[in-house]
């Protein structure tokens, strides 16, 4: 075993005896307060040299995994408590053996239907890819933008950021993400980039959150605020963030450069010399063979030596046999393209990309009218709630056509993302039908398309498994409850703690408010302090999604781009950083005017 990994692991049973010898300790004197808190650095340190031994090549589900064993270890730490109108302690609710295949069927009971969202998009997008004109589609976008590419960027950040602050759509902006990654890598950008503007603006979105009702509702209404609460301080955090975000992939780009470009003369080249490299191996055969028959014809006395000769050739004929069969130019082919499955295969001919252009602008505009808060939970506008109601209420002949025909339905404001599901549906059914696609092509392209999917799919059950083990064994309201008792009144920097804990242990922002809010609410603060405070929780939560690995929108992207966990966290620091230095000075300055 080498020198460093012997470190690693003396290093970590150093830290577990610690901890064993902290909960001791806790069982013995009945202590709180710093215990607490010395136990929790604990099993923090347990958690981070953990991750740092996942490696390079470490994925999405392995980090999901690693931090569930954590979390099962921290209810055997632990006692447990809610608060009901008071703070109750239960003492330990240690998790089971059997809970850890158990929690995954209740978190896929719950919230199957999102990764059951994942794999549609995954399937929708398969289908597009087995359209020739999708490819056209994106190369006529790429052409347009061309020596505008950082613009185009920017332009990305900037509408996912809104977008998440105003209808608060991260989950539901995975309809989008495929066709913003083919776009981003087309440009010459390698995944990091792409990665990099995916999560970044989404998480700017969620730390500067406006008008997105399901975001700040919890907070909203546990603290008594209006749903417009301090919304100009909003607006002026998600500027700021959405201006690190930006600022951080202009230097990344600066200092890196692009890696993967996936451009049509670079593709043309890249199988070009597969077809230059097996046309060499073949000429060497040949040759090979040439000099085996010289050796043949060679005298007897040298018989011996020929057989060994041709021996040889024979040995290294058949060492290169693999690299003249059509199945090991195709693996070449991936190898030399290896980030080419996000983008559709490149066509040749000339396609109409109209249809593509009509369609996708429509499923934008729904997309955006869908996910407003437009009724008495945000804008008070009752338009869709009236129409809604009369496309229900139309009958013909007596008959509610509508009502029937649509089945249950909401109206704009009030979608979740299943409602998504139809209008997908629609869109690419009309786009088969329009480019006359084979049944067998579409039927192909949906299951590639949907395998492609499902290892987001499966960190998004695994991201509510963390979620539901935290619920049903509550010791997070332990450790809130002993940091805030450090300070005596509303304190930045023990709300702060509280806020990226809470926020770390919930892979969801409503179950995050809920798992401290309350209790919060009841610790008597001033009530002028409680838009602050919200204000705190709802950024502090964006932030952590940034790194946890407990973040839903960071490890799915993460999975869907094949990117380790490991190089995410070396590339992205110094946002993490610059963005806690900026919220942490709003943060005292909101405290002190």
């Amino acid at each position: 075993m080498e020198k460093h990994n012997i470190k690693k692991v003396v290093l970590l049973i150093g830290t577990i005896l610690l901890l064993a010898l902290a909960i001791i300790f806790h069982d013995v004197t009945k202590a709180k307060g710093w215990v607490f808190i010395c136990e929790l650095v604990l099993a923090l340190i347990i958690l981070g040299l953990l991750l740092s031994n996942l490696g390079n090549k470490s994925n999405s589900a392995k980090v999901v995994l690693v931090t569930i064993m954590v979390f099962f270890v921290l209810t055997w730490i632990f006692p447990a408590a809610y608060f009901s109108s008071e703070y109750i302690e239960q003492g330990r609710v240690q998790m089971g053996l059997f809970d850890l295949f158990n929690y995954p069927i209740t978190a896929f009971s719950y919230f199957g239907y999102i990764a059951f969202y994942v794999i549609l998009v995954g399937g929708f997008y398969g289908i597009l890819y087995k359209i020739p004109a999708y490819r056209s589609f994106l190369d006529k976008i790429v052409d347009m933008t061309k020596g505008m590419e950082k613009i185009v960027l920017v332009f990305f950040v900037i509408l996912n950021a809104f977008l998440v602050s105003i209808c608060g759509v991260h989950l539901a902006l995975a309809l989008f993400i495929p066709l913003i990654v083919s776009i981003i890598l087309l440009m010459g950008y390698d995944k990091m980039v792409a990665a990099m503007v995916i999560v970044g603006s989404i998480i700017a979105g969620l730390i500067g959150t406006t008008f997105a009702y399901n975001n700040v509702s919890v907070a909203a209404s546990t603290l008594g605020l209006a749903f417009d609460y301090q919304i100009g301080v909003r607006f002026v955090i998600l500027l700021v963030a959405i201006a690190l975000v930006i600022f951080n992939i202009l230097m990344y780009i600066k200092n890196n450069g692009s890696k993967v470009k996936i451009e049509k003369k670079t593709i043309k080249k890249a199988e070009e010399k597969v077809v230059e490299k097996v046309v060499e191996e073949k000429t060497e055969v040949k040759k090979t063979k040439t000099s085996s028959k010289n050796n043949n014809h060679s005298s007897s006395s040298h018989k011996s030596s020929g057989k060994k000769t041709t021996k040889s050739s024979k040995s290294r004929k058949s060492d290169r046999k693999a690299a003249l069969k059509d199945e090991d130019i195709i693996v070449v082919k991936e190898n030399m393209m290896e980030d080419s499955c996000y983008v559709p295969e490149n066509t040749t001919k000339k396609h109409s990309i109209w249809p593509f252009m009509l369609t996708f602008c429509l499923l934008f505009v729904l997309f955006v009218l869908a996910f407003i808060s437009w009724g008495e939970n945000g804008f008070n506008n009752t338009f869709f709630d009236k129409m809604t109601t009369n496309v229900k209420g139309f009958t013909l002949f007596g008959f509610p056509l509508f009502a029937k025909l649509l089945g249950t339905f909401n109206s704009f404001g009030s979608w979740t993302i299943t409602d998504l599901l139809l209008p997908m549906t629609f869109m690419v059914l009309l786009l088969v039908i329009i480019y006359k696609v084979p049944f067998e092509d579409v039927r192909l392209g949906f299951k590639q398309g949907a395998k492609r999917a499902l290892g987001p799919a499966v960190i998004v059950i695994l991201t509510y498994t963390v979620l539901v083990l935290v619920v049903y064994h509550p010791f997070q309201l332990v450790i809130y409850k002993a940091v805030l008792d450090f300070a005596k009144g509303f304190n930045v920097a023990t709300t702060v703690v509280v806020a990226i804990l809470s926020g770390f242990f919930n892979s969801d922002v409503s179950y995050s408010m809920q798992s401290i809010l309350p209790y919060y609410a009841s610790l008597g603060y001033s009530s002028d302090m409680h838009g602050t405070a919200a204000i705190i929780f709802q950024a502090m939560y964006g932030l952590t999604s940034l790194v946890a690995p407990t973040s839903l929108v960071l490890l799915a992207t993460l999975s869907y781009l094949k990117i380790s966990y490991k190089d995410w966290m070396k590339n992205i620091w110094k946002l993490l950083l610059e963005l806690f230095v900026v919220l942490l000075i709003v943060f005292i300055i909101l405290a002190v005017i």
